[in-house]
């Protein structure tokens, strides 16, 4: 090549760009990033289309009739502008005071399912179920946890959570759990007023999205306290994120009424006793295996945390492990919590010289994913999963279950019973009908247990238990029709006092009182 002349196949310009080797690297990285999942996310991706295509979700998630009235419930306020605090749904208590806690959930329920309808919510709560299971390998990693340890453990956790896999405003919950308990785990050393402002907005939302928004000020609490009695770091952050956590749950249509209606409810045993939710798993039932696995995995971790100088791990871990043995309710924030056990059991087994390459291993396995987030395919598969729910079969099977909840028998209400009827339903098809009729109808009973009371659970469960005094019991509400599940034992002494039949499937029986003027059938 002769002297002034360039080389077009080596030298830069508008016909080869450069590619020096350092700009090459970052793209990689970049790619890397965006296109290859990590494990909590590839985890978060399983669960949501386990949840979707093998647990059923679009039904199995609408197996509490409770998303019947939160749905209603927010589009009632979407609708008019206000927060209700009167009872708009039932004819027993008609107009009672009624704390609706949980509105801004109901308010997301009810825009999402005005725009899309029961897939729409069935794509949120899907969303808010994968969303909790990345949020728990992220804690794992925050409390340095294992990495093949938090693949066997993610088995149980998931058998455990979807005890409780609703389209109910706890597993929202649950990811502010999860965040807060990440949080208090990296909390500094100093607290500033942008930490302040931030918790408290926290703690606003979540004390409007769901009931356990105490758990905010009482975890920094505890965290607190344990670093004061232990020594091991300054407390002061702690403390101050509580106050600023209780500040914040004050910001409600309530105000401090509610913290007082909470604490009754929760407080009053004898209610929560006659709620199956609040009721002690049961243990013998088919599948329990996994659910056992995770108490005893807590315990375990709990008890090692202790030996370990982690008291506030293990207050935290035995604590609601307490609860859980209570409250059926309670076992999948115990799930929740298995990171905890992961960092115990991960630091005694470093202990032993024989499991120090396995644990060298895992430890390289996870810093081989640290470059890893794939966020590409979290939009994708939820848009897949858009498309899946709008196919017509997936659509037919959307929503409240024909085989738990009277579907076919609501469409056959509006051609044999007045819309001015009094239905006698129990709790679990209340809370469809409120749904089903858009709060038009009536209801006996639905859910909302903290407002129908201890008094009224009592005389229901006499009622459909036929115990001495039902017949004073039924005429003293004066039903004009009764809509009850074929096993009620009311079914079949109902007759006895003039009541007709009027429609029967598999699932429930229509029935009318003597004197309602009804002189229809099937």
């Amino acid at each position: 090549m002769k002297p002034g002349q360039v080389d077009l196949g080596t030298a830069p310009g508008p016909w080869l760009p450069p590619t020096p080797p350092a700009r090459t690297s970052q793209l990689r990285r970049h790619l890397r990033r965006w296109l290859a999942p990590d494990l909590a996310l590839a985890a978060a991706a399983i669960t949501f289309l386990y949840a979707l295509l093998l647990f059923d979700g679009p039904s199995k998630l609408f197996r509490d009739s409770d998303t019947g009235w939160h749905i209603r419930t927010g589009e009632l306020i979407l609708t008019t502008h206000r927060l209700p605090h009167a009872d708009p749904y039932s004819f027993t208590k008609p107009g009672a005071p009624w704390f609706a806690w949980e509105w801004l959930s109901d308010v997301l329920m009810g825009a999402v399912h005005q725009g899309a309808g029961p897939a729409g919510v069935v794509l949120l709560y899907l969303c808010a179920i994968a969303l909790c299971t990345w949020l728990w390998f992220r804690l794992t990693w925050i409390l340095e946890g294992d990495f093949l340890l938090a693949c066997l453990l993610a088995s149980p956790m998931l058998s455990t959570v979807n005890l409780h896999w609703l389209a109910r405003p706890h597993v929202l919950s649950w990811v502010f759990l999860l965040a807060w308990i990440g949080t208090l785990e990296r909390a500094p050393v100093r607290f500033r007023i942008g930490h302040a402002a931030a918790i408290a907005c926290v703690s606003t939302v979540w004390t409007n999205v769901h009931a356990s928004f105490f758990l905010l000020p009482a975890l920094a609490l505890l965290y607190g306290v344990c670093f004061a009695a232990t020594g091991q770091r300054p407390a002061r952050w702690f403390f101050l994120a509580a106050a600023a956590g209780a500040a914040g749950s004050l910001c409600n249509p309530y105000g401090l009424q509610l913290h007082r209606h909470l604490a009754a409810y929760l407080s009053n045993g004898a209610l929560l006793a006659r709620i199956g939710e609040f009721q002690t798993f049961n243990f013998h039932s088919e599948g329990s295996l996994q659910i056992l696995l995770t108490v005893a995995l807590c315990a375990i971790g709990g008890t090692l945390a202790l030996t370990q100088r982690r008291l506030h791990h293990f207050l935290l871990l035995y604590g609601f492990l307490f609860l859980a043995l209570r409250s059926a309710r309670a076992l999948p924030v115990l799930a929740l919590l298995l990171p905890f056990a992961n960092r115990s059991i991960r630091d005694a087994l470093a202990e032993l010289p024989a499991v120090t390459p396995a644990l060298r291993y895992s430890a390289n396995l996870r810093r081989l994913e640290l470059g890893f987030r794939g966020w590409f395919w979290a939009p994708l598969i939820v848009g897949v999963a858009f498309v899946v729910l709008q196919a017509p079969t997936v659509r037919a099977r959307t929503g409240f279950p024909r085989d738990q909840f009277p579907v076919q028998a609501a469409a056959r209400l509006d051609e044999l019973v007045p819309a001015e009827a009094r239905i006698l339903a129990p709790d679990k098809f209340g809370g469809y009908l409120i749904y089903r009729f858009e709060g038009r109808r009536k209801v006996f009973f639905d859910g909302r247990s903290d407002f129908y009371g201890l008094d009224f659970l009592n005389s229901y469960i006499d009622m459909v238990q036929v115990r001495p005094g039902w017949e004073r019991l039924v005429s003293s509400y004066r039903p004009t029709h009764a809509l009850l599940p074929v096993n009620y034992s009311l079914v079949s002494v109902l007759p006895g006092l003039g009541w007709r039949e009027l429609y029967r499937d598999s699932t429930a029986v229509l029935l009318a009182a003597p004197g309602s003027g009804i002189s229809g059938g099937y």
